[in-house]
């Protein structure tokens, strides 16, 4: 057995060399154009569209609810009707219910995925979700009450919340630092893409008569798990994950399966797994854990905040009453019809500004863009709650102007970007977790804000009307003075460099300009040590 003391010269050697190599690869993928990005790694582009394509199910079957509860058979089905006027409806309790039994199944699906998906891989983790998925859309499409449609919604909400948290760290682990904002925010727009196909679902099938008003919409969504799984079958495992597994061969050929190496003769791939290395023992050294207690510890406390309140403040920054388009508009006298036509519109428009914040993001920061988003969120939400004291008929066409205006420059700022900032702030090693917590507080939320907003708007509660914008506009508020002090700024920087910035505890405002070198020639102790360990037992 050889002597470490005679080997610590070419450990140190090995380890300054795999530095230039993690560095090297660090700075091309800085340099990368957006042209030689999608030249380089056209594959994971495609990979990551599959799989993240699975959220259009859930904003599909989260708008369709809510619009269910305007079909006539779909009320005569699971409601009750009233003595006095002969109407059927959902009672409110049950509505409650079916909602957030979704968001209830959604937190269960999170914190199975936090610790499955780590142990066994994402695709191994997405193929058993789809399959569940396709298994639990028989409860809605046979639910002969409403109690078994409200286990539905549970059981579905399972594969939802895996499918939420999943789908973003593949795409953000694939894909270089170039990509990494396009392949996140990509994830809002298959929920919103999910959200118009059940609005256009709902408007061709309320004026049905008899159950298929109803089990059309629900039977509709068989046809996404089937196609994303044949495609998830042979999509490559993250690189990232195989390198946490320690098993570097595996990580090279899925990078190889990920990229068109010859496509650019500079690029290698030895070069790229060092980099990953490289990361994830920088990560190691600075916290040894990867459990859900260390999300909570040291500069990783930090890292947790910023990804869990930028998620929250998506739904206290006012979008809740977003779904009450057609509400508003059929107030203001518009036909069920036609209000659903109008909220397509509206929907159609959040696409385009989901498209918009793309050539945003290449142009302006993250935190620029959430900044600038929030403001304007604040500023559409005053103008809404001071309209609402009109009361007239044109006023509630102001309003419903107004909520277009809304869903544009949500889908435009916060929503997208909210997905490329979470991927970004949490360490790679944590990555999951972080995600998990952060998606299970802001479902967490969402329920709290669904029962809000149910007694705002509801005539038989509050009856806030519009002026619910003036509570949603101080709750954005706040949102507003949370980004200006301490979301940072990570666009073009690589993981290695946010750890180090996170690590130096450098202020929110400043990260833009500081500069780091997380690929400094000085040796960690402990990474010295584990070569050593390693040496003996294999000379």
């Amino acid at each position: 057995m050889a002597n470490p003391k005679d080997i610590e010269g070419p450990i140190e050697a090995n380890l300054v060399t795999a530095n230039d190599e993690a560095q090297h690869a660090a700075n091309d993928e800085k340099s990368m154009s957006l042209a030689q990005a999608i030249k380089l790694y056209p594959k994971a582009v495609g990979w990551s569209v599959v799989l993240s394509s699975a959220l259009i199910m859930e904003g599909y079957d989260l708008a369709l609810l809510g619009s269910l509860y305007a079909s006539p058979q779909f009320n005569m089905k699971y409601g009750v009707q009233n003595p006095e006027t002969g109407n059927w409806s959902v009672p409110a309790s049950w509505q409650s219910a079916l909602s957030n039994g979704a968001r209830a199944g959604e937190v269960i699906g999170l914190l199975i995925n936090g610790v499955v998906s780590e142990r066994y891989g994402f695709r191994k983790t997405m193929i058993a979700s789809l399959i569940a998925m396709i298994t639990f859309i028989f409860i809605l499409f046979f639910a002969p009450n409403v109690q078994t449609l409200v286990v539905g919604e549970v059981f579905c909400g399972i594969p939802w919340g895996i499918f939420q948290t999943l789908t973003t760290q593949y795409a953000s682990e694939v894909s270089p630092v170039v990509l990494r904002p396009y392949l996140t925010t990509f994830v809002n727009m298959c929920w919103v893409m999910g959200q118009f196909i059940a609005a256009g679902v709902n408007r061709g099938c309320v004026q049905r008569d008899g159950q298929w008003a109803y089990r059309i919409p629900f039977a509709i969504q068989w046809v996404w798990p089937v196609p994303i799984m044949i495609g998830v079958i042979f999509a490559p495992e993250s690189p990232w994950w195989h390198v946490r597994k320690c098993n570097k061969e595996a990580a090279r050929a899925s990078l190889l399966r990920l990229t068109s190496p010859e496509k650019d003769p500079n690029f290698n791939p030895d070069d790229t797994i060092a980099m990953i290395e490289h990361t994830n023992e920088l990560e190691k050294n600075m916290s040894e854990g990867t459990s859900y207690l260390d999300c909570f510890k040291g500069v990783d406390l930090r890292r947790t905040e910023i990804v869990c309140v930028t998620w929250v403040a998506q739904t206290v920054c006012g979008t809740n009453i977003m779904g009450y388009f057609t509400y508003f508009m059929t107030k203001a006298g518009l036909p069920t019809v036609q209000s659903f036509n109008m909220s397509m519109i509206s929907l159609a428009l959040g696409l385009v500004g989901t498209m918009g914040s793309w050539f945003l993001m290449s142009k302006l920061g993250r935190r620029t863009i959430h900044f600038s988003g929030a403001c304007s969120l604040f500023t559409i939400l005053i103008i809404v709650g001071s309209i609402s004291f009109s009361g007239t008929t044109a006023s509630l066409w102001a309003i419903g102007a107004m909520l277009i205006l809304f869903v544009f420059v949500y889908d435009f700022t916060i929503g997208p970007v909210t997905y490329s900032i979470v991927a970004e702030m949490s360490s790679t090693r944590l990555k999951s977790k972080t995600i998990v917590l952060a998606r299970a507080l802001y479902n967490t939320s969402n329920i709290v804000v669904n029962v809000l907003t149910n007694y705002q708007l509801g005539e038989a509660a509050w009856n806030w009307g519009a002026k619910t914008a003036f509570f949603w506009a101080g709750t954005c508020g706040f949102v507003v003075i949370w980004v200006f002090f301490r979301l940072p700024e990570p666009r073009g920087r690589t993981y290695g460099e946010l750890d180090l910035l996170f690590e130096r505890k450098i202020a929110a405002r400043k990260f833009a300009s500081t500069t780091v070198d997380p690929y400094g020639h000085s040796v960690p102790e402990k990474e010295i040590e584990v070569k050593k360990q390693k040496t003996e037992y294999t000379d």
